[in-house]
């Protein structure tokens, strides 16, 4: 049974999460502060931990960098906080994914799943270099990306942007960090670089780049490549 720390100062909305997941087959353990959190951390050993930034006792991002010293464990942030400056900084602080208050809870479900699968992937040490969506397939020790049985040319850029997507999948990339990998230092503000290669990717790989399935854009944040 995956097991769910909650971590929010806010008790209604802490209980009504405790009971939309447990109805769900989840084990759920839950804390009010910072410390609290951490203290349940080391002692419960979550599967996946659901953060609130705005705790009472320690910031949210103080909280993150007290579980990334010395815990991989995935962490879905759960906030009011809605800047991008503010999802940013919660993503370079360690966190796997952002969800802003109020949500959908299908979504937050969904994005739980997907931290988890994503955590048990990365645990492994024969991870596949193979990565396989629904519309096409990047083999990344081949270098060759296939749709519909047939190779796909790729600039050399393009190609590296969906590769650092890839290494990341399921994951929201920040802006700032696909430009430093794929454009270099110097690079962090050229967002329209971004726009225009992904709308390229789009075009290549999408059913319908209009509506894009797999390359998806966090507004003002980053991208993530779904399955």
């Amino acid at each position: 049974m995956t097991r769910v720390l909650v971590v929010d100062d806010d008790v209604a909305l802490a209980r009504a999460l405790g009971i939309n997941l447990r109805a769900r087959g989840y084990d759920v353990v839950t804390a009010a502060t910072g410390r609290q959190a951490l203290d349940v951390l080391a002692r419960a050993h979550p599967d996946v931990v659901v953060l609130d930034l705005g705790l009472p006792d320690l910031d949210g991002i103080d909280v993150l960098h007290g579980i990334r010293g010395w815990n991989p464990v995935p962490v879905v942030v759960l906030s009011a906080r809605t800047t991008s400056d503010e999802k940013v900084d919660a993503l370079d602080a360690g966190a796997d994914d952002y969800v802003t208050k109020p949500f959908e809870m299908n979504e937050l479900l969904a994005r739980l799943r997907a931290a988890v699968r994503r955590s048990a992937t990365s645990g492994t040490s024969d991870a596949p270099s193979v990565v396989e969506t629904e519309t096409f397939t990047l083999d990344l020790a081949a270098g060759v990306v296939t749709r519909d049985g047939r190779q796909v040319r790729l600039t050399p850029t393009e190609y590296h942007l969906l590769e650092v997507l890839a290494r990341h999948v399921g994951r929201l990339v920040p802006q700032q960090q696909l430009l430093r990998e794929v454009w270099g230092p110097g690079y962090e503000k050229e967002t329209h670089y971004l726009r225009v290669y992904v709308g390229q990717l789009r075009r290549k790989l999408e059913p319908d780049p209009t509506a894009p399935r797999h390359l998806i854009t966090e507004p003002g944040i980053g991208y993530r490549l779904e399955l």
